[in-house]
């Protein structure tokens, strides 16, 4: 890392490209710029993500870290390119006392040109992503419902302020899930007249998906509070009997169809890394998600706590 104390996004930017052209290796590889909204507690974890994500998606990371209060007004950034942990750029921004406010200024001069640029907030993300000082340069806006402390509110907070481009980590969580479960319906079966969704409590991939397959199915779907961990089975109700995806371990899930024997599937948890690379794959609106969100009953799906039930 090179620190830079006091400084300016302009001098960030020749940096970067002053250590570029030391290392023999010109900017052009860069596919888009990552912008990371994050506080201290969280930007380490987020920048590693990135960086891991940058041996998939080769893009300059932008961390900005603002730190308002009585401190000086003032830049201090860290900058990295290349070397072990992938062929991306990086530079940690710390925002000091009323620039703290200003965080689109910053990080202008910093932004790649002529290619796609995406925010990302690991914890607490504005109301309206897209108006956002950071959010307004992006074409892609992650978020990450998992983290608040009220996982539905947070969801209805997205809803209101969706904007084409749009999308949260706690919907990417669901990708393995929703190809499984339509992989399910590749076989004739009967209607689904209902079902239920078990995991622990107040968790959002779980609320969005009950929200997606309610509508995507036109029935009732229960909530059912669970140890976990995050989302562990779904159950869906037809007159031949229950299509089941029981994931109790998390990393592995059985398959369940009336008259059939059971299968296995691999359903792991997947890492922050995991779940970045692949939001970086596709830069044009998820309507699907949108779709979800839309359906996202204020007063949720049907919650009911399971009785007796293993793991419940």
């Amino acid at each position: 890392m090179i620190r830079l104390d006091d400084t300016t996004g302009n001098a960030v930017a020749a940096a970067i490209a002053s250590e570029r052209h030391r290392m023999g290796s010109p900017t052009t590889g860069m596919v888009l710029t990552l912008l990371i909204l994050a506080d201290e507690s969280t930007q380490a974890d987020a920048t590693r993500a990135a960086m891991v994500a940058a041996r998939e998606h080769p893009m300059r990371i932008l961390t900005v870290i603002p730190r308002p209060g009585r401190e000086p007004h003032r830049l201090d950034a860290e900058v990295a390119v290349g070397g072990e942990d992938g062929p991306g750029e990086v530079a940690v921004l710390r925002l000091r006392g009323d620039l703290a406010e200003h965080a689109g200024s910053v990080c202008i001069p910093l932004l790649l040109s002529d290619t796609p640029v995406v925010a990302w907030w690991p914890t607490d993300p504005p109301p309206v992503p897209a108006d956002d000082p950071i959010g307004v340069h992006a074409q892609r806006r992650i978020t990450d419902a998992a983290f608040a402390g009220d996982p539905r509110q947070a969801l209805a907070a997205r809803r209101d302020g969706y904007q084409p481009g749009d999308t949260d980590l706690a919907w990417t969580r669901l990708t393995p899930w929703r190809t499984v479960l339509a992989a399910m319906f590749d076989q004739p079966t009967e209607p689904v007249t209902g079902g239920s969704i078990l995991a622990e409590s107040g968790n959002a991939s779980a609320l969005l998906m009950a929200s997606w397959l309610q509508d995507r199915l036109g029935v009732p779907i229960d909530l059912v509070d669970d140890d976990g961990p995050g989302l562990t089975s779904v159950t869906l109700t037809t007159a031949d009997g229950d299509l089941v995806v029981d994931r109790a371990d998390g990393r592995v899930a059985v398959l369940r169809r009336p008259g059939q024997p059971d299968s296995h599937v691999a359903l792991p948890r997947r890492e922050l890394h995991e779940l970045i690379a692949e939001e970086l794959r596709r830069l044009d609106p998820d309507d699907v998600y949108a779709e979800a969100l839309d359906s996202l009953d204020l007063r949720g799906p049907r919650v009911r706590r399971a009785a007796g039930e293993a793991g419940g």
